[in-house]
């Protein structure tokens, strides 16, 4: 059976309650979509954690090698990686107990949403969290 995404109320529930987003394959890099994204859940009060092996540091926050090596509880994974390496992120994303993976425009994987699913995660495969941001007119988190 097909992957479909949450509904709207879903994932303003989703984008609501969480705080802290992993985002694979985060860039330094201002010209990459993954960069703007990031600056954007920044502003609306996220807490956004880069995960890069070839990054030290992505617009103030310190970068990860893997989701693993990431100290903190992480309630979405966001990634902007190729669909064919999304399995092996689902699969670590389920191992350090996030609440959703979440899959950028374009980035669809059946076996992924699969795993994610299997392992208790929300799925949302090819959408842009920071236009679903807008889009569901999610308010912005105020840090306290």
């Amino acid at each position: 059976m097909p992957h479909h995404n949450p509904t709207d109320q879903e994932l303003i529930a989703l984008l609501t309650g969480a705080t802290t987003i992993a985002m694979v394959g985060a860039s330094s890099n201002p010209d990459k979509a993954s960069y703007g994204i990031m600056q954007k859940l920044q502003k609306a009060g996220y807490r956004v954690i880069p995960v890069n092996p070839r990054e030290t540091e992505i617009l103030g926050e310190r970068s990860y090698a893997s989701l693993a090596d990431i100290p903190e509880r992480i309630d979405i994974v966001d990634v902007f990686r190729r669909p064919e390496d999304t399995p092996s992120i689902a699969e670590n994303a389920v191992k350090i107990g996030a609440k959703a993976l979440w899959l950028q425009t374009g980035i669809s994987n059946e076996d992924a949403a699969a795993r994610a699913s299997a392992g208790g995660l929300t799925v949302v495969m090819d959408a842009c969290i920071g236009a679903t941001h807008s889009l569901l007119r999610v308010p912005a988190k105020h840090k306290v």
